[in-house]
């Protein structure tokens, strides 16, 4: 019998679970939202309590409920969690304090010791790695940001400089693991908190973009993914650990020796959507479940039916600013009387798909190619509006990634090899990736989205002055 595996996704907002076959297929899965971050210390964004470990057991236990198989047949885990966390743990492994997210102010910067109870600094793989196996040790492919990590050889750095600068002792940090090589074993206590049997091998991941981007099938071979998530990003994969220029940056990706070359993103992508969603339906503010619903769909089939440009509506999706300019806000500009809900939701779709054509290619003019085809994964891809908005925008074929949790499936595949089930990456995604739907560029549409951009690609330089001092009014007024 070939074993199963269980795949492990901690996302920003939630926690999915799904236990596939060795042909990639889901045979049961499980989903725990993540509670609000606690924001009330400014610039400090923390998962609250014990918030990411107390999901995780909860969405392996159902998921391992629902699965129809024999337990004992679980042969590997899968374990990817989300990037650019930081975990402050005391000796004994467990937290010193809550885990830090990627978007609390501290992780950007060196570790600065305030709790004498902290032992070790980790990243959250590092944390459940401990919670699930007892040993001290993290997924290499997961620092990224502050560490004093090499990027050549995705170890701890040999220069002492490194770990001045960024505050941490070697002695604080886990012993790191290659993608696909063994973490540990799932000990009894883990087993009874989640459902996974005792002594099943957990294998290590990479960062979440790069899983995910693994599980949709992102290879060396020209090929750009749009990762439509609450962050967007667009990716492709590369040989060399250092990016030319700011257009973007580089990042291990999840088989040992290759790099994620990332673009430029859009901090709150997919997040706009469900904004203007909850505000439709009376809940401004708050991120809605993920699936398709019935305003959804309606939404989806009264702007199917508008023209690109939505009349004349362009936004900005900058809802949360980017770190290279602060003053930054999200905009929707063009307003006439005309323009109704599909408009806007339209015009939104096409600021973001308009937005990261753009990011791409400046990506594509540093790197010196054209990438094509493109797939786009995450849950904007779950919308064929969507999906023919980015095809006319990009003007070139694209290809929805065929699993609703490609950063899973991702985890999947590292645990895969890492069990030995297929002897190399190459097999491994082979035999497990399953190509999507295919969208063609309508190429009107792509003619006119041309033009659009056009006007777009230069809409920041008037917007940046207007919000640069809407920034200083209000920095006024706060100190008024």
């Amino acid at each position: 019998m070939t074993p199963y595996l269980l795949a492990i996704d901690n996302g920003s907002q939630s926690t999915k679970v799904t236990i596939f076959d060795c042909r990639g297929h889901a045979l049961a899965s499980a989903r725990r939202r993540l509670k609000p971050y606690d924001i009330s210390v400014p610039g400090h964004a923390v998962h609250p309590g014990d918030d990411i470990w107390d999901s995780i057991q909860e969405a392996c236990r159902d998921a391992m409920a629902q699965f129809s198989g024999n337990p004992a047949d679980i042969g590997a885990v899968g374990l990817c969690t989300i990037r650019f966390c930081r975990a402050l743990l005391a000796a004994d492994g467990s937290l010193a304090e809550p885990v830090l997210s990627w978007m609390d102010e501290r992780v950007s910067r060196p570790y600065e010791p305030s709790n004498p109870v902290t032992r070790y600094v980790t990243t959250s793989s590092g944390y459940i790695t401990y919670r699930l196996t007892g040993r001290f040790v993290d997924a290499a492919a997961n620092y990224q940001g502050v560490w004093p990590i090499d990027q050549e050889t995705a170890g701890w750095s040999s220069d002492p400089a490194a770990y001045a600068a960024t505050g941490m002792a070697r002695d604080m940090l886990f012993d790191l693991v290659a993608p696909g090589g063994w973490l540990g074993e799932v000990t009894p206590a883990a087993a009874g908190t989640t459902g996974i049997p005792a002594g099943v091998p957990v294998y290590a991941t990479a960062n979440d973009k790069a899983v995910e981007a693994l599980g949709s099938g992102l290879e060396e071979d020209g090929t750009v993914l749009l990762s439509l998530g609450t962050y967007i990003a667009a990716m492709t994969i590369g040989s060399s650990s250092r990016s030319t220029d700011d257009s973007y940056w580089a990042n291990f990706a999840a088989q040992p020796g290759k790099y994620l070359y990332e673009s430029t993103g859009i901090r709150r992508g997919m997040w706009t959507v469900s904004w203007f969603r909850s505000v439709l339906e009376g809940s401004p503010g708050e991120e809605l479940a993920a699936g398709m619903t019935g305003l959804d769909e309606a939404l989806n089939a009264e702007a199917s039916e508008l023209a690109p440009g939505s009349n004349g509506l362009l936004t900005l999706p900058d809802w949360l600013a980017p770190a290279s300019a602060v003053w930054r806000r999200g905009a929707l500009l063009g307003f006439d009387g005309s323009q109704g809900r599909a408009h806007i939701y339209r015009s939104i779709l096409e600021g973001i798909a308009l937005t990261m054509v753009n990011h791409t290619a400046a990506m594509e003019r540093a790197l010196g190619c054209r990438l094509s085809p493109v797939l786009v994964s995450g849950g904007g891809s779950h919308s064929d509006l969507m999906m023919q908005i980015v095809a006319d925008v990009f003007d070139r074929p694209t290809h929805r990634a065929a699993v609703n949790d490609a950063a899973g499936l991702g985890a999947a595949i590292c645990a895969a090899v890492g069990h030995g089930i297929y002897p190399d990456w190459g097999r491994a995604t082979a035999a497990m990736v399953t190509a999507g739907d295919e969208f063609a560029p309508d190429k009107r549409n792509s003619r006119a989205y041309q033009k659009i951009n056009k006007v777009y690609a230069g809409l920041t330089t008037f917007t940046d002055p207007l919000f640069r001092s809407m920034t200083d009014v209000l920095e006024g007024l706060e100190r008024a």
